[in-house]
């Protein structure tokens, strides 16, 4: 069930910064409520599912986002039913997008900010070299980065992480004029996410959770 006071408690935190409900473990009564209270972007990590919520959804006025790794292989399967992409990550990726996009897709290039080699995206020394390469994808826009920070209570560990997308942001702003977004932020670090200059919130579970 949606949390009202959760979500109103969210919004009144955030000025500028779109909230992404992240839907992937509830189903039409949440989603309903949720259109209801005026959230027009989902997030998404899972083909099938997203595939499944597109049919259901497809009259309402929705922006899909897939926040999860996205194999190669399923690519053609929903690249245009989507609207943004939080985690391009790899050329092998970006090749499958540039083949089967119809129109240019927004995109937020992920990277590992935790350096966990159990996570995926790109080492942010890597990340230059990839940015550059997109310039010859005419069907993806790269329109910021996306990070996940370690799961930990310690503060000081979540902002450490945070300030590498915040960084790669003020770099890649200089270089190449133009202001890119910060998709960063879930349930357990969304006011630290705030504070940082998140641009893209993915709250899930917390909107859910009973007081």
């Amino acid at each position: 069930m949606l949390n009202i006071n959760h979500l109103n408690k969210i919004k009144s935190m955030i000025d500028h910064q779109i909230l992404i409900a992240v839907t992937k473990y509830v189903g039409e009564d949440e989603i309903t409520s949720l259109l209801d209270q005026g959230i027009n972007d989902f997030g998404e990590n899972r083909v099938e599912v997203l595939l499944d919520k597109l049919q259901m959804y497809h009259e309402e006025d929705i922006k899909w986002h897939f926040i999860g790794h996205l194999q190669s292989k399923k690519v053609k399967k929903i690249i245009n039913n989507i609207d943004f992409l939080h985690s391009l990550d790899r050329m092998s990726l970006a090749n499958e997008i540039q083949k089967r996009r119809d129109k240019p897709l927004p995109c937020f290039i992920e990277v590992n900010i935790s350096n966990d080699d159990n996570k995926y995206g790109l080492r942010k020394e890597n990340v230059f070299e990839f940015y550059n390469n997109m310039k010859d994808y005419d069907k993806i826009d790269i329109v910021g980065f996306m990070g996940m920070t370690e799961h930990t209570s310690d503060e000081s560990i979540i902002r450490e992480q945070f300030q590498v997308l915040l960084d790669l942001k003020v770099e890649f702003d200089q270089r190449f004029s133009k202001n890119h977004k910060l998709s960063m932020g879930m349930s357990n670090d969304y006011k630290i996410a705030i504070e940082m200059g998140s641009t893209h919130l993915r709250i899930g579970s917390y909107l859910y959770e009973e007081d």
